[in-house]
């Protein structure tokens, strides 16, 4: 077997151990692989697949998810300006006012020309326009309260982003778990199916060389 192997050339003997010990190894693997499913699979399929296809729709709802509440704004706003004020109004005077005015009095028929002063009152509720041009300092303080509905799509906040990372990775799992043979039974059908299909297609690829 030694002699067989060595054959005088160690390179060829060092590729023709690495190919059966390749082999070997890969055997046993996928002999392990067969023996361990039917155990693996119901853990898998009653345990793990309802965790991460829950996980899953979880980030999938919460990245369509929105904010939304009423905000009730209770406070006092401070306001301080100057607000200059230029109009024409009329006003009403609310008690008699005495006016004293000088005069010029011209006497007929040339009788020359009088100065003097004219005293005269005006009556309560007397409208006289007044043209105003003046600046009114405003120091308030406002008192606010109102409810301000908020309603925020998620995705469009800080949060947005992190789920959809969340998303990226669970989705793809959830459906390599969800695709898995869901019993023993559905394992070995699979098996079985792959096998005939296998045959199948030797069987026209050999048909088709013939």
């Amino acid at each position: 077997m030694i002699s067989w192997l060595w054959s005088g050339k160690p390179w060829q003997a060092f590729k023709t151990f690495a190919i059966l010990f390749s082999f070997t190894v890969n055997f046993i693997l996928i002999l392990v692989l067969l023996l361990a499913a039917p155990l693996i699979l119901p853990i898998v399929g009653q345990i793990v697949v309802p965790i991460v296809g829950g996980l899953n729709q979880s980030f999938v709802d919460m990245g369509e998810a929105r904010i939304t509440r009423v905000i009730n704004v209770d406070d006092t706003i401070p306001i301080s300006f100057t607000l200059p004020v230029s109009t024409e109004t009329v006003v009403r005077i609310t008690r008699p006012v005495p006016l004293n005015v000088p005069a010029t009095f011209t006497l007929p028929a040339g009788g020359g020309v009088i100065n003097g002063t004219v005293s005269l009152n005006l009556p309560a509720g007397t409208e006289l326009p007044v043209a105003l041009n003046i600046v009114v300092p405003v120091d308030q303080q406002i008192p606010v309260q109102l409810a301000v509905d908020v309603d925020i799509p998620l995705d469009e906040t800080e949060l947005g982003q992190p789920f959809g990372d969340l998303q990226a990775i669970f989705a793809p799992l959830d459906q390599l778990l969800t695709n898995l043979p869901n019993s023993n039974e559905e394992l070995f059908d699979r098996l079985l199916n792959l096998g005939s299909s296998t045959e199948s297609q030797e069987s026209n690829a050999q048909a088709n060389n013939e």
